[in-house]
């Protein structure tokens, strides 16, 4: 574990615990990536923060920093979070769009790069090391630059190139992995020996970061929550920050009830969805393919079993999307203005299965969420294009 002297920049004056499965608890002001049974950590629940907690004039997400309870803790930011909701008729719905392709590095990863390199710089962390099939590796990239600290990260050799350029202008060393994401996240597991790992799927602050969307969504609806969040998932770092930060806001008494998670993943690569409709608590091995949807093409994800309980915990459901929606999804949504790569827009088919399953209703008051942006997947997206629209 690569670490640096005492003095440490913005060291909080309190650290949460950190939890693993088993309920074993561990100092939060230690940088753990898993606990003792190899489990992935959780920080420890927090009471959830009110409207009066809020600082409006930070123009970030940063201004639910109290959400964190780790005050004076020094920001590694580049201005993440603020991001509009956007009005749009998708599938037969009117929805609320979230854009989270406006963030810094076009997707809602940097939420939780965020607050995930910000504790681990307090923490005297130099030196790291993530995987990624895009989207996480090049936010880390981003706030690894912003923070000081040297990051390499390890990426399937399929990743989008637009996404690898980014996190080596970002000066992370970037090494291609052959085979499937998941034997890029297996590599990367074998070499946590010999740098401190800091994958986003397995760092309990990233999804302390990850959370805030649930308090922006919150405050940007007038202090309320919606009936329904629609939302893609791959390790579902996403559907957790939801679970996590509306069940808060709920405890904290500032809404009536948690809005229900509806989460899709593609058909060819869906162990989420399968194990959710068998009713297992966990994903079951098996051989699945790949997809353009490759932000969510994770076949082990690491927290499945918080996923799937999150998910049934609030009366939500999962669907999958053929193949074949995707591109449609893409042009739909880019006809309404709205550029977004393929992962995140399988949210629109998604839509349309869930309202016919009876999972949502035609009087639901729905938030979908925009993942990230096209211009991530730039090859992939100029093949969706129909020659005759050029």
């Amino acid at each position: 574990m690569n670490t640096a002297g005492p003095a440490t920049l913005g060291k909080p004056t309190a650290w949460p615990a950190l939890v693993d499965r088993a309920g074993r608890r561990y100092p939060g002001d230690q940088p753990r990536w898993c606990g003792d049974d190899s489990s992935p950590l959780t920080v420890a629940q927090r009471p959830g923060i009110t409207r009066a907690d809020i600082d409006p004039g930070i123009p970030s997400q940063w201004r639910y920093a109290a959400a964190l309870g780790m005050p004076g803790l020094a920001p590694v930011t580049l201005g993440e979070g603020r991001t509009p909701l956007l009005p749009r008729r998708l599938a037969g719905l009117d929805v609320a769009v979230k854009m989270e392709t406006q963030n810094p590095t076009s997707s809602f990863k940097d939420r939780g790069s965020s607050v995930m390199l910000s504790v681990l710089r307090a923490q005297g962390v130099t030196s790291l090391l993530e995987d990624s099939s895009g989207n996480g590796g090049s936010s880390v990239a981003a706030y690894c630059a912003a923070a000081g600290i040297h990051a390499q990260i390890l990426a399937p050799a399929t990743t989008s190139p637009a996404k690898l350029l980014q996190s080596r202008f970002h000066g992370a060393e970037v090494e291609l992995w052959s085979g499937t994401r998941q034997d890029t996240a297996d590599e990367a597991l074998r070499r946590s020996g010999e740098r401190f790992y800091a994958s986003h799927n397995w760092q309990p602050h990233f999804l302390e970061g990850i959370k805030l969307i649930a308090y922006e969504i919150w405050e940007d609806r007038g202090f309320t929550a919606p009936t329904a969040v629609v939302m893609p998932a791959g390790a579902g770092s996403l559907v957790l920050g939801c679970a996590q930060g509306f069940d808060e806001l709920y405890r904290a008494g500032e809404i009536a009830r948690p809005p229900r998670l509806l989460v899709s993943q593609p058909a060819r690569c869906s162990p989420l969805v399968r194990a959710f409709v068998a009713g297992h608590d966990h994903v079951e091995p098996a051989q699945w393919h790949s997809t353009l949807a490759e932000g969510t093409a994770i076949t082990r994800p690491v927290r499945d079993q918080e996923v799937l309980a999150a998910v049934r915990a609030g009366g939500g459901a999962m669907t999958a999307v053929d193949e074949a929606e995707l591109g449609p999804a893409v042009l739909a949504l880019a006809r309404t203005g709205l550029y977004a790569e393929p992962t995140s827009a399988q949210v629109v088919p998604a839509l349309a299965q869930f309202l016919a399953a009876g999972h949502l209703r035609p009087d639901d008051d729905v938030v979908a969420i925009l993942t990230g942006s096209g211009h991530k997947a730039a090859a992939t997206m100029a093949g969706l294009l129909d020659p005759d629209s050029r």
